[in-house]
């Protein structure tokens, strides 16, 4: 084994590659399904303490720090507070995706951004058409968006028969899809703007870019002023979590590798420890763990940190206190509303459209390339998952309809059903278009 490969071999957790990335998402998609399940199961539920279960998310917590108190509802702190460590994982994954990996270049990035704009645009034509004369307009932005964790989970299910690249075209097109949700977040679900909270969230986080510029690299810093961002962001009146999304574009991200001289020295001498036995299993552990420390940037090492917690705790948390809903007969009527149907249509059939339309054309006119052994019915299967909206669809519902909790519960029927669908229906697509196997 030559130095090189050795290198390689023990620096392959600091990229995370796609593969690892890929379980993590699908096995948080499955654990986001049954806490969904089982909230839908407590609130429908009139025996013993369940029959309270809905009314817990209305419970009140107050934090006191100094002369500084927050009072919020439970869902508050999990939509406002938790979500925002979501909302960071988020905007580390476009980073690393722009820097370094699908999005990095012109050619790699064409597919999935034409794509995603239009999975984004389209779906949202169709809600405002179907409800531009009704009150319920302002829900445009619900049909936009799509839930990676959901979506991956079901790739999984089908195994081989879904090429590598259709996988990696699959989470590209969430991410770009991601970012388009925090702009449309950013830009037209802040009803109202204090601008001294606003200018001093402005100045934090200059001064975080700053901190980048200058080299330091101490995560702890950024993340003590990364909570004071969140705060002047929340006061501001924008929406907190995007304080995530700022600070995931503040941290630094690339690796140290300055010294390489230094670093193949290190190798080498633990390959030859290696070689002649001479080395104890757990003492070779630790120092590997310690050289990429050294190695590893401030985003990689947050980025490794939270990816489980957010994946497995802080988005099922999310899914369990929004899908709480009683449902009866009365609320399955509202199916035929404009506002249901807007959502319905949208992700149903406006994404897949979208998504397959636009691709279609930049194909056609030599913008991109289909990626190497994915077909069109293939892509139309993988159009079809994105319409599960789910976790950024139920949050832009939240900030929508805030204060309208008919609407907001109506909504949040729609996109269950329709995710449900979707998933089904992209399932289906994509298992028939696989390649058979003997």
């Amino acid at each position: 084994m030559t130095i090189s490969s050795t290198f390689r071999q023990l620096t392959k957790p600091l990229i995370q590659p796609f593969s690892e990335f890929f379980r993590l998402e699908a096995a948080s998609g499955i654990v986001l399904l049954l806490s969904s399940l089982l909230a839908l199961v407590l609130a429908n539920t009139s025996v013993g303490i369940a029959r309270y279960f809905p009314q817990i998310w209305d419970s009140v917590l107050a934090v006191s720090v100094g002369g500084i108190q927050l009072t919020k509802s439970l869902s508050h702190w999990v939509n406002d507070g938790l979500m925002v460590l979501f909302f960071l994982i988020v905007g580390l994954e476009i980073k690393r995706e722009i820097l370094e990996g699908e999005l990095a270049s012109v050619k790699q990035a064409t597919l999935p951004l034409v794509a995603a704009l239009g999975g984004m645009l389209l779906p949202a034509a169709l809600f405002w058409v179907i409800n531009r004369n009704a009150s319920t307009a302002n829900g445009w932005g619900i049909p936009m968006a799509t839930d990676i964790a959901f979506a991956l989970a079901i790739v999984t299910l089908l195994g081989d028969r879904v090429p590598l690249a259709l996988k990696v075209f699959l989470t590209a097109l969430a991410i770009v899809d991601d970012l388009g949700a925090v702009l449309v977040i950013a830009f037209f679900y802040t009803p109202v703007i204090d601008s001294r909270y606003l200018l001093s969230a402005g100045g934090l986080w200059l001064l975080l870019l700053l901190l980048n510029r200058l080299g330091v690299r101490a995560l702890g810093l950024y993340l003590v002023l990364g909570v004071v961002l969140w705060y002047l962001t929340l006061k501001s009146g924008v929406h907190a979590t995007l304080a995530g999304v700022l600070l995931a574009i503040a941290v630094p991200f690339r690796t140290r590798l300055t010294d390489s001289d230094t670093v193949q020295a290190q190798l080498g001498v633990m390959q030859q420890r290696i070689q002649d036995k001479t080395v104890v299993p757990r003492d070779l552990s630790e120092e590997l763990e310690e050289l990429t420390e050294q190695i590893s940037s401030p985003a990689q090492r947050l980025e490794h940190r939270l990816h489980e917690a957010v994946a497995f705790l802080i988005i099922p948390l999310f899914a369990f206190c929004n899908t709480s809903l009683l449902i009866d007969l009365s609320l399955l009527g509202q199916l035929t509303d404009p506002l249901a149907v807007g959502i319905m249509v949208g992700l149903l059939l406006g994404k897949p459209i979208g998504i397959v339309l636009l691709s279609y054309v930049a194909v056609r006119l030599g913008w991109a390339s289909l990626p190497t052994g994915v077909s069109w019915r293939q892509l139309i299967g993988v159009g079809t998952l994105a319409g599960i909206g789910f976790t950024m669809s139920i949050f832009v519902t939240l900030l929508a309809f805030e204060g309208q909790p008919i609407l907001q519960n109506e909504a949040k029927i729609a996109i269950l059903v329709s995710s449900l669908l979707a998933g089904v229906l992209g399932y289906a697509l994509l298992r028939k278009s696989a390649p058979q196997t003997v």
